[in-house]
């Protein structure tokens, strides 16, 4: 039976509720990438005045604004998140052995990535620091590696409420230490490595819960929220400040051979549990709904949601992933229609 949508409107595009607070001064009106800087990427000009409506607590956005600007360098960060790591020993001597070798006892930013990914995918086949050599290795070849973790982190600040400090993703989100991972097993498979590139996939599978093909590239500034459940194929491709949800896919159709995963631009946000099948693109800055089943192209700045997925309107933002806004407006919703 199909009916309209004049009932209790889901939370269509994830789980957190979006507390209801003020626009903020301490928000330009601009959009800017995790990396730092304007997005030139998403939104019409008409856009441009369009003031970002933080989601976080009255108290917060002080010491968020703060923490993104600590970000934007590479010494403060470092600085900053020693700071952290020196305060929590004091308060928990409890963790003092995990922060001193996380972080106190590392000379960099990156070195600490690296010596902290390395310690949780670290296994007796493959020992951490066999996994830390190969690190340092693409670190070397690739510097621009560590401004991709940089950038990675300011994601998880700018756009989770749960992130009060760079030291909680840094130790804790296996979203974060899942694409540290990657980016990695993606190095390590475009430079002749593929044995030690697969086993990555699969550990970081047993300890993170995400299946992400190494062949995959990954842009900067991609947030994986929660992460479980995440599964990106071969030919997939993920843009520049990308925010996932928990349960996505991204994936084929069947046994189809060669570039068959989809493609998602720049600025784009997925809801819980949607599946992008197939070569297909997701257009920048677009939304796609929590449960989505998205079987065909979408054009930029939209919103599409449903089984199969169809448009149902603008995207509403001028940057969804880092809007991160989980629900649909009422005229968006009062135009879907659902299948009991």
């Amino acid at each position: 039976m199909r009916g309209r949508g004049h009932g209790l409107r889901p939370r269509l595009l994830g789980s957190r509720p979006r507390p209801s607070v003020q626009p903020s001064t301490l928000y330009n009106k601009h959009s800017y990438c995790a990396a730092g800087g304007p997005s030139a990427h998403c939104g019409a000009s008409e856009m441009n005045t369009i003031s970002v409506t933080p989601k976080f607590g009255d108290a917060v956005p002080d010491a968020r604004a703060a923490l993104c600007e600590i970000c934007a360098g590479d010494d403060a960060l470092w600085r900053h998140l020693r700071e952290e790591a020196s305060a929590a020993t004091a308060l928990e001597p409890a963790l003092a052995g995990l922060l001193t070798g996380a972080v106190l006892n590392c000379e960099s930013f990156g070195q600490a990535i690296v010596r902290r990914i390395a310690a949780r995918l670290g296994a007796p086949v493959v020992p951490a620091e066999t996994i830390a050599d190969a690190y340092f290795r693409a670190l070397a070849a690739e510097p621009a590696l560590v401004a991709a973790f940089r950038a990675d982190l300011t994601a998880i600040v700018e756009r989770d409420p749960a992130c009060a400090r760079l030291l909680e993703p840094f130790l804790h989100f296996k979203g974060f230490h899942a694409v540290q991972a990657h980016r990695l097993a993606h190095w390590l498979w475009g430079n002749g490595r593929r044995e030690l590139a697969l086993y990555l996939q699969s550990r970081s599978s047993e300890v993170f819960q995400t299946d992400i093909h190494p062949a995959a590239p990954f842009g900067r500034g991609v947030f994986l929220d929660h992460a479980t459940g995440l599964v990106v194929g071969e030919t997939a491709a993920v843009g520049d400040n990308v925010s996932l949800m928990q349960q996505v896919t991204l994936g084929g159709t069947g046994k189809v051979s060669g570039d068959r995963h989809p493609k998602v631009r720049d600025g784009v946000l997925i809801g819980a549990g949607a599946k992008i099948l197939g070569n297909i693109e997701i257009g920048r800055c677009s939304r796609v709904a929590a449960g989505s089943v998205v079987l065909q192209n979408v054009p930029h700045n939209v919103t599409v949601a449903g089984v199969p997925a169809k448009i149902l309107g603008p995207s509403g933002c001028r940057e969804p992933a880092r809007d991160m806004d989980q629900l649909l407006s009422d005229i968006a919703y009062d135009a879907f229609s659902y299948v009991i």
